[in-house]
């Protein structure tokens, strides 16, 4: 298991967390109404947040050469630089879309980047937090594919590639793999066919931990793990646009109203 990270809360603050925005897709006009949406949601809660956690899936495709990173975006990277600059700790998490991340949002913003769940301990509760996939049982395919795509050798041969043809393969196959995913990634069957719920069975089992927050799924949840935990799934903004909001006492789903 992950060390527990601790993350103090004060009173009247609060911690919120998002995931699968997808920007980029399917538009640069779609996305960037999307992107200005999310923006309204970050100027929102910042005013009370202590902490904002992005839990994979911020972009469609996401590439960092040496020196070049995807054009567009820059709107969030502002927002998110100028909460960054006025103290609100951030957490980024790559997902399967966005996991060539490296550390561009660490160095120019301060804003760390994790690829794997990770712990930690927010007033005195303890959480689970990450994008998702490859966990849980099944979808060997993909897991396997995962690991040749997070192969170092796979980045370094990939950089090879000049710029606009990189980005134009990567949002290609992006589009591509989000089409022939849909109809398993958008449709709750009840808990014993919803693999991560019983990944945080897995879990609970080896550590306890009081909320499991994942995206990925693009299915708003909030299911009991056991009387003492439970597994929220944090949707997506493509249409739902729904989060979750930590008060210090208990984590609650909700849905950003803001056009």
């Amino acid at each position: 298991m992950p060390s527990i990270e601790p993350l103090p809360l004060p009173p009247d603050r609060a911690v919120y967390f998002a995931s699968d925005f997808h920007l980029g897709m399917p538009t640069p006009p779609i996305s960037r109404e999307r992107e200005r949406r999310v923006i309204r949601w970050l100027d929102l809660v910042s005013k009370d947040a202590e902490a904002i956690f992005l839990v994979g899936d911020v972009f469609d495709f996401w590439f960092e050469y040496k020196h070049v990173i995807p054009k567009g975006f820059t709107r969030l990277q502002g927002k998110l630089a100028e909460l960054s600059d006025a103290g609100v700790t951030i957490k980024l998490f790559s997902g399967n879309h966005d996991m060539w991340m490296a550390d561009y949002f660490t160095e120019e913003m301060g804003i760390p980047v994790y690829r794997l769940p990770k712990s930690y301990q927010i007033g005195d509760k303890h959480f689970l937090v990450g994008h998702g996939d490859g966990l849980g049982p099944g979808d060997f395919k993909y897991k396997q594919l995962k690991k040749i795509f997070e192969n170092g050798l796979a980045r370094w041969l990939f950089r090879w590639l000049h710029p606009d043809i990189g980005v134009l393969f990567g949002n290609g196959w992006s589009r591509s793999r989000k089409a022939a995913e849909q109809h398993k990634t958008d449709v709750f069957r009840g808990n014993e066919q919803e693999w991560l719920w019983q990944y945080c069975k897995e879990m609970e089992a080896i550590q306890h931990h009081d909320y499991y927050i994942f995206g990925h799924r693009h299915l708003s949840l909030d299911l009991k793990v056991t009387e003492n935990s439970r597994y929220i799934n944090l949707g997506e903004w493509i249409t739902l646009n729904t989060y979750a909001r930590f008060d210090g006492q208990t984590t609650k789903l909700l849905t950003f109203e803001g056009k």
